[in-house]
């Protein structure tokens, strides 16, 4: 009867563990921008891994301490704390680079890890840039708080993307 018992136990148990045992899903975010100019002069500004608080409105301070090489940290200042990030890849004549964040930073951003990839392409006698992340929210336990959640993340990764963008369309078009 113990015996039975314990095997019946053990059996719920793992059928039943799927049903509890889930995490966050990653979440993706897409922003693109038209700029008129051509992919060369984009990239000139876009391409500079650590120069980034050039133009983006949200970054007040940047740099990568091996430029545009692949292992570069970059370091943000942003309003609520600093993020660092490391280039994984970097590909100038296809005007794109990949990069991930290093550690994270609840307090300046909501999510506990990010990698992300931004490109230039032409678009007729313009450039298109394609910024597109994945990421974690900041809390991946299965009852985060609100500030901590899936849709916390995408609305803080959905910002930091329009309005870099926004701010490099500005900074290349001279507006």
């Amino acid at each position: 009867m113990i015996r039975s018992t314990i095997v019946t136990a053990l059996f719920l148990a793992t059928a039943l563990a799927p049903a509890y045992a889930h995490g966050p899903t990653p979440k993706k975010v897409e922003e693109s921008i038209s700029i008129s100019a051509p992919v060369e002069k984009v990239w000139e500004t876009a391409g500079a891994f650590g120069e980034i608080s050039k133009w983006h409105p949200d970054v007040s301070k940047s740099s990568a301490d091996k430029g545009n090489e692949p292992g570069s940290v970059r370091e943000l200042t942003l309003e609520k704390g600093v993020i660092k990030e490391s280039l994984d890849e970097y590909d100038a004549a296809a005007h794109s680079y990949s990069y991930r964040m290093d550690g994270e930073n609840l307090e300046a951003l909501p999510v506990s890890s990010y990698s992300a990839t931004m490109t230039v392409e032409a678009d007729g006698p313009g450039s298109k840039v394609s910024w597109i992340g994945r990421f974690y929210r900041g809390d991946t336990s299965n009852e985060p708080p609100e500030n901590l959640n899936d849709e916390s993340a995408i609305a803080a990764m959905t910002a930091i993307y329009k309005d870099g963008l926004a701010g490099l369309k500005k900074t290349v078009e001279g507006k």
